[in-house]
C-alpha cells in the first residue's frame, strides 16, 4: 500500500501551458506535490487516480470550463475544495460561482502572497475529506455511484477485520480491484496481494499452483515450487472465479481453511500458512451447491461476508467518469492529443448495453483512441468499436467449449494419442474421457506419434 503523502497535492488545469509551468513552479517552491492538466475532460479523467487534496483551474478553457469542472467535482468529490482562476473581466462571474460552492478565486496576473494565502486556507478546509489520504485504498476504484458507495463503505468495514470475503458480480465488473482495495485498507497491507484465476488454469495444474510442489513429484517438476499459499504469507490471497474450481481439489482447499497449513504436491510434510482468503465468482454458488457442482462446506467457509458488485449497466452515472479516466491514459500510451468524446459518442456510451461491463468499456475506449485523428472521437468510432466488441464477445458456454476442445488436443498431443495416459493427467475415468473426446470431435489416433511426424507406424515392421 502507499505510505500517506507528507505533502498536500495540488492539481492544476489549465489550457495555457505558460501558466501551467508558472503555477506548478510557485506551489512546488512552497513545498506542494503538483499534478496538471490540460483540459477539464483529462483533469475529470486523473481525478479518482491523483486523489488532489486541491484543485486550481482556469476559469475559461476551451472545451469543459473552469465552472463546469467543478459542477463535475461536486457531484463525485463534494469535500474537495476548488480555486478559479479569472481575469478581471470574470471576477462578477467568480464571485456568483463562490456562492455556489466554488472555495475561491484568484484574479491574473495574482500575487505569489495571495496564492499562498489562498491554497494554505483551501488545504485547511481539505483535510480530513473523503478524497484526502485516507482514500489511497480505494484510488483505483473510479465512481461515483450511490450503488458503488454502498458497496465500498461496507468493503472499508470488513477490511479492517480478518474475514473471509466473497465477492459477486458479472465478469469485467471489477472483482479484483475491490479485493485489492480490501487488501489496500487492511492491516495486511504491507504483506503481498496474490491473485489467481481458478478457471485460468488447468484442473492438473491447479493443486500445484495454489499448494506448491517439491522437485521430482511430477514430470516437468524440476525444482521445488512454493505455491501461492505461502507466496502470500501475511497478506492476501484472491481466487477468483472460485466457483470454477474442480470438486476434488475443493475438498483440499477446505482442508487447508481449516487446518491453516499446506501440503505441496509430492510432500508428506505440512507447511503452516498465514493467508486472508478473498474469492470471487460470476457464478450463482447457491445454485452451484444444489446441482452438486460446489461444496456447501466450503462456501459457508469463504461467505463470511457477500459483496455484491453492481454491473456497469445499474451505475450509469460512472461511464463518463471512466471513460474520461480511460481516455486520459489511453491518450498518454498512444502519444495522442485526444481530449474527448463529442456529444453523440458519450451518449451512446452512456446508453449501450455493456454485457462485458467495465472491461468492455476499455477495450471500446482503446479502440476509439488508437483509430483516432482528431482531438475529439466521434460517434462512428464509438458504434464500430461497440459493435466489433460484440461480435468478439462470445457466450461463456462458447468460450469454455474453446477452452475444453484445446485443452483435450493438447493433452492428446502430449500422450502421443494414449487415451489411457490422458485421462490419468485429467484426472478422468477413461469412459468419461471418451465422451469429451467425442463431443469436440476430437479422434485419439490422429495423434499417434507415428501419424504426427509423418508415417502410420500400422504399416511400419
Amino acid at each position: 500500500m502507499k505510505e500517506s503523502r507528507l505533502k498536500a497535492r495540488i492539481l492544476v488545469v489549465d489550457d495555457d501551458a505558460d501558466l501551467r509551468r508558472l503555477l506548478s513552479i510557485r506551489l512546488g517552491a512552497l513545498g506542494y506535490e503538483v499534478e496538471t492538466a490540460e483540459s477539464g475532460e483529462q483533469a475529470l479523467g486523473r481525478l479518482a487516480a491523483l486523489s488532489p487534496d486541491l484543485v486550481i483551474t482556469d476559469f475559461r478553457m476551451g472545451g469543459m470550463d473552469g465552472m463546469e469542472l467543478f459542477q463535475e467535482i461536486r457531484r463525485s468529490f463534494p469535500g474537495l475544495p476548488v480555486i478559479l482562476l479569472t481575469a478581471h473581466g470574470s471576477i462578477p462571474d467568480a464571485v456568483a460561482a463562490t456562492r455556489q460552492g466554488v472555495f475561491g478565486y484568484l484574479a491574473k496576473p495574482f500575487d505569489s502572497d495571495i496564492l499562498k494565502e489562498e491554497v494554505e486556507k483551501a488545504l485547511r478546509v481539505s483535510a480530513g475529506s473523503m478524497k484526502g489520504h485516507d482514500a489511497l485504498w480505494r484510488q483505483e476504484i473510479i465512481s461515483r455511484s450511490s450503488l458503488m458507495e454502498d458497496v465500498l463503505e461496507k468493503a472499508w468495514l470488513v477490511a479492517k477485520g480478518d474475514a473471509s470475503v466473497f465477492v459477486h458480480g458479472e465478469s469485467g465488473t471489477g472483482k479484483e480491484l475491490l479485493a485489492r482495495a480490501i487488501h489496500q485498507a487492511s492491516p495486511r497491507c504491507k504483506a503481498p496481494f496474490v491473485a489467481v484465476n481458478c478457471s485460468a488454469i488447468p484442473e492438473p495444474l491447479l493443486e500445484s499452483e495454489l499448494f506448491g510442489h517439491i522437485k521430482g513429484s511430477f514430470t516437468g517438476a524440476v525444482r521445488d515450487y512454493k505455491g501461492l499459499f505461502q507466496t502470500a504469507e501475511g497478506g492476501t490471497l484472491f481466487l477468483d472465479e472460485i466457483g470454477d474450481m474442480p470438486l476434488p481439489l475443493q475438498v483440499k482447499l477446505l482442508r487447508v481453511l481449516q487446518q491453516k497449513e499446506v501440503r505441496p504436491v509430492g510432500s508428506a510434510e505440512n507447511v503452516p500458512v498465514n493467508v486472508r482468503i478473498l474469492s470471487a465468482s460470476h457464478r450463482d454458488l447457491e445454485e452451484e451447491i444444489s446441482s452438486g457442482r460446489f461444496r456447501e462446506d466450503l462456501f459457508y467457509r469463504l461467505n463470511v461476508v457477500t459483496l455484491s458488485l453492481p454491473p456497469l449497466s445499474q451505475r450509469r452515472e460512472d461511464i463518463p467518469l471512466l471513460a474520461a479516466y480511460f481516455l486520459s491514459i489511453l491518450s498518454e500510451q498512444y502519444k495522442k492529443t485526444v481530449n474527448g468524446f463529442s456529444p453523440e459518442a458519450m451518449e451512446m456510451l452512456v446508453r449501450a448495453d455493456w454485457p462485458g461491463n467495465i472491461r468492455q468499456l476499455l477495450n471500446v475506449t482503446e479502440q476509439a483512441v488508437a483509430l483516432c485523428t482528431t482531438d475529439i472521437i466521434p460517434i462512428k468510432l464509438i458504434q464500430d468499436a461497440i459493435r466489433k466488441q460484440a461480435a468478439d464477445l462470445a457466450s461463456f458456454d462458447e468460450a469454455r467449449r474453446r477452452f475444453e476442445r484445446t485443452y483435450l488436443a493438447q493433452l492428446l498431443k502430449i500422450t502421443g494419442g494414449n487415451v489411457a495416459q490422458a485421462a490419468r493427467i485429467a484426472h478422468r475415468n477413461r469412459t468419461e474421457f471418451y465422451k469429451l473426446l467425442q463431443r469436440h470431435q476430437l479422434e485419439p489416433a490422429q495423434f499417434k506419434l507415428g501419424r504426427i511426424f509423418g508415417h502410420d507406424d500400422s504399416e511400419s515392421g
